[in-house]
């Protein structure tokens, strides 16, 4: 059994609401002792963390579909660990499990946190530990969940997704391959195009750095976007929603060119497409897909497992570079999902 006596817990907690991109005085580092567990709890030391654009939002005071972070909090996070000290029947000692640990070396957990959250063992015969932050992941979850549930994608549709070499969107475009679709990506930059259409098998992909993406749209979607898997918002889904075919489905997954706005949420100029092409759009959480998470863990391994499917990941280590890593989300600094190895 681990002497929890002898460790400390390095933490990240919310300091202040940020104002546009997150600064050095939004943090506050803390140090303490690792709190014993509870009777019928848990202690876990945090191995990775998974990095996402939602996490912005949760930083930010108002209604959503989740309580805000408050001030002087542990920043919450998603990630991977290892039980070092248990009372739980469920969870033993040496067990690998994933849950919301929050960005922070140890966690304490109760028997209800553990269920409130979420807390399940991993199994990692079915993929690695990066890969139970991406493809198996809350990202593999979203992208499965939206677009199969969501967009509906029918065999021969022509598929669009933004983001398209992030966490979400490559499951997304690489899932829609195997359903039989057409899948266009947008990236920002050469290398990631090159990336989803040479080794993830898109057919096409649209550098919104460096070209035009009304081109980009017009050249290789000829017949119209039929499902459009959103991860960005702004300018480009007003560039897709000018170019749907009859009976679109958009799915509106995330808007991260709008997460550090100072001014208010630019919504979508084209609407009035929707109308025009009998189109819908809807949001999703992947929060209200929980029970069926076991149901899309099998078949995401299972093409893992046979090649189908390939999982791209950049390792951030070191908690103490959080800060400057989940604002490298923003700027599309990453290439693949972003983790941040705490540990070994």
């Amino acid at each position: 059994m681990t002497d929890l006596a002898t460790l400390k817990n390095h933490q990240f907690r919310l300091a202040r609401r940020p104002v546009g991109t997150p600064v050095k005085e939004d943090w506050q580092e803390t140090t303490e002792a690792v709190q014993p567990p509870p009777q019928g709890g848990l202690v876990v030391q945090t191995l990775a963390l998974s990095l996402d654009p939602a996490m912005r939002g949760w930083m930010n005071e108002g209604k959503s579909y989740i309580a805000p972070v408050g001030i002087g909090e542990v920043m919450r996070a998603g990630g991977i660990g290892r039980v070092v000290a248990s009372s739980h029947a469920k969870f033993p000692e040496g067990m690998l499990v994933s849950g919301v640990f929050g960005v922070q070396s140890y966690a304490t957990l109760t028997a209800e946190q553990a269920a409130k959250t979420g807390l399940f063992p991993v199994d990692t015969r079915m993929g690695s530990v990066t890969q139970w932050l991406n493809v198996l992941g809350m990202p593999g979850m979203t992208a499965y969940f939206g677009l199969l549930d969501v967009g509906q994608p029918r065999p021969g549709d022509t598929v669009v997704v933004s983001g398209a070499a992030g966490a979400v969107g490559q499951t997304v475009g690489q899932l829609a391959r195997i359903k039989g679709c057409r899948v266009v990506g947008i990236a920002g930059g050469r290398a990631k195009c090159d990336w989803v259409v040479g080794e993830l098998g898109f057919d096409a992909c649209i550098d919104y750095k460096g070209g035009n993406v009304r081109a980009g749209l017009k050249e290789h979607c000829p017949k119209g976007v039929d499902v459009y898997f959103d991860n960005v918002g702004g300018d480009i889904l007003d560039e897709v929603l000018a170019k749907l075919a009859m009976h679109a489905r958009i799915v509106i997954c995330g808007a991260i060119s709008q997460y550090n706005n100072t001014t208010p949420i630019q919504g979508p100029k084209n609407y009035l497409s929707l109308l025009v092409h009998r189109a819908r759009m809807q949001g999703m959480v992947v929060f209200d897909y929980a029970e069926r998470y076991p149901q899309a863990v099998a078949e995401l391994a299972g093409y893992l497992k046979d090649g189908r499917m390939k999982s791209r990941e950049d390792v951030v280590r070191g908690l103490e570079n959080f800060p400057q890593a989940l604002n490298g989300l923003f700027t599309g600094a990453n290439f693949g999902k972003l983790v941040l190895q705490v540990a070994d």
